[in-house]
């Protein structure tokens, strides 16, 4: 049989900009809006036309945007209530607007009818009407968002039921039922669905689902709704959006089509997936999560050694669908529950081959580091260079003599840091002083000023991220310090790790595995033989 289409319905340019800390230029949302059309996403909800100078802006710029599959929305309110729709001047900018699809929400529940439109029940019944036979006259397609449909529902069916009839004889493609408060659990979505599924079945018009996630339950409600009839999801990337945030399309997608036999997106534009959401967590600043279902960088990580061992005979046993499906990636967590198989699977991977001694002296190194302090999950970049130092496979970028570290404080409050490293590079010796806006930066500058001309690839690593942890809180000030650096070439990024009871030197420590796993043979522009 032929899988059921579902309309998709990305939100995240306009609700999702309603989470706290969200903002996107127009121009980002640019870009956001082909990343979401590149994806296969039916419908982008681009904000209010007429709102303010930003939205101006964005469908200024829209307009002269091609999109392959995806089109735009113009998202707005019914009329007001003291304007005929053509009156109203919000509805004329929609009505003028490039957009051919328009969104209006509406109300459903008559709670929002007495404290906040301040309407009575047929005025409001009016207000949906006309507003959408306006716009569809004037030649667009129209969705009728019912707001707060299922507290409506729970309060007055049949009121809630006639705002959906009206809006389909007034030309309405699709109703959607939202459950903008986000408190309704996935039974009660699926039973008034089905109820809104029969009671609309007279017409053409498509059921959709908008779900907030205030309960923790926006994804299965909307995965409940469509399992009861809807044919039409809304959400964001990722779940932005106020309060708890909006039903989450990277999760929803997949389970609907790979779990639950649905069209969502073409095959090969789902392993687009994990790129997506990625991207669109980096436009706005933000971590991406590394738990978030199929996308998240352990949402098919191993650390126990039965798992590895698992996943290396079959996937299948630890692993609920291919990684590759989504655009991720399968990954293997160094530590002291790793056994053999990890450190083989993780050697191979670095282009290594080790004997069965030199995996056991590995594990037993690991597990005698990470008593120590250490932990190699996030610092891939030194377990490697571990298993370099093992395989005999390494060769260090320099020999330290000496390094030095000035901090001082000037009597107008300025503070100065200062940095002197004496090291060797074959024959030849190197002294070197940098300041820096504090020790590791000044560090970091006078190695790199030593050895820059002789290792010329070291100019493209940088230092994207810095963090220090406290160990044992309970000695204070000479507690045992782990400092992990994150570091990119431009195209990847790598962990490196360092563990002392001095910050300085766990922070060198890291900082050198850092650019010395960058400099290793087979990473790119090396200059010493990889590919």
């Amino acid at each position: 049989m032929t899988p059921v289409q579902i309309q998709l319905y990305d939100t995240t340019l306009r609700d999702g900009m309603q989470g706290e800390g969200m903002s996107l230029s127009a121009a980002e949302k640019v870009r956001l809006a082909h990343r979401l059309d590149a994806l296969g996403i039916d419908l982008i909800e681009a904000g209010f036309p007429s709102s303010n100078p930003k939205e101006a802006e964005l469908f200024s710029l829209l307009a002269n945007e091609q999109f392959s599959h995806a089109q735009i929305v113009a998202f707005g309110m019914t009329r007001r209530r003291d304007k005929t729709a053509s009156q109203d001047p919000a509805l004329r900018v929609m009505a003028d607007c490039f957009a051919p699809v328009c969104t209006l929400v509406g109300k459903s529940w008559k709670l929002h009818l007495e404290k906040v439109t301040r309407v009575d029940p047929e005025e409001n019944l009016a207000m949906i009407a006309e507003s959408i036979t306006f716009l569809v006259e004037q030649g667009k397609r129209v969705i009728y968002d019912a707001e707060h449909f299922f507290d409506g529902y729970a309060d007055d069916s049949a009121y809630a039921l006639q705002s959906l009839r009206v809006a389909a004889e007034a030309g309405a493609e699709t109703v959607v039922v939202c459950d903008t408060n986000g408190g309704t659990l996935p039974d009660v979505i699926a039973a008034t669905v089905r109820d809104v599924s029969g009671a609309m079945a007279s017409s053409a018009v498509a059921i959709g689902i908008h779900c907030h996630d205030d309960a923790g339950c926006a994804v299965a409600n909307s995965i409940a709704a469509v399992l009861a009839g809807a044919t039409h999801v809304q959400g964001t990337l990722n779940g932005y959006g106020e309060r708890c945030g909006n039903a989450n399309l990277v999760t929803i997608i997949p389970n609907l089509q790979l779990k639950l036999g649905y069209s969502c997106v073409p095959k090969e534009q789902m392993a687009r997936l994990t790129d997506t959401a990625h991207f669109a967590d980096e436009l706005l600043n933000f971590a991406p999560n590394p738990n978030q279902p199929f996308v998240g960088r352990n949402a098919f990580a191993h650390k126990g050694g039965m798992h590895v061992a698992g996943v290396n005979s079959d996937p299948a046993t630890f692993e609920h669908l291919d990684p590759a499906t989504v655009g991720n990636a399968r990954e293997l967590l160094i530590s002291e529950l790793a056994g053999k198989g990890t450190v083989d699977a993780l050697a191979k991977s670095a282009g290594l081959d080790l004997d069965e001694g030199q995996s056991r002296r590995v594990i037993d190194r690991v597990k005698e580091l990470e008593h120590a302090g250490y932990q190699y999950e996030a610092a891939d970049g030194s377990f490697e260079l571990l298993l370099r130092k093992e395989s005999g496979d390494y060769e260090p970028l320099f020999r330290l003599e000496s390094w030095r570290v000035i901090v001082g404080k000037r009597a107008d409050g300025e503070v100065e840091t200062e940095a002197t490293i004496k090291i060797w590079v074959g024959d030849d010796r190197f002294v070197a002083t940098a300041e820096g806006n504090g020790p590791v930066n000044a560090l970091d500058r006078a190695l790199r000023s030593a050895i820059t001309e002789t290792y010329p690839h070291l100019s493209t690593i940088e230092l994207v991220n810095f963090k220090v942890r406290i160990l044992d809180e309970n000695k204070g000030t000479g507690a045992v310090t782990r400092v992990l650096i994150d570091a990119s070439d431009g195209s990847r990024i790598w962990g490196a790790i360092g563990v002392s009871e001095n910050v300085i030197e766990a922070s060198w420590e890291a900082l050198v595995d850092s650019l010395e796993y960058g400099m290793q043979p087979g990473q790119s522009g090396d200059g010493r033989g990889g590919e």
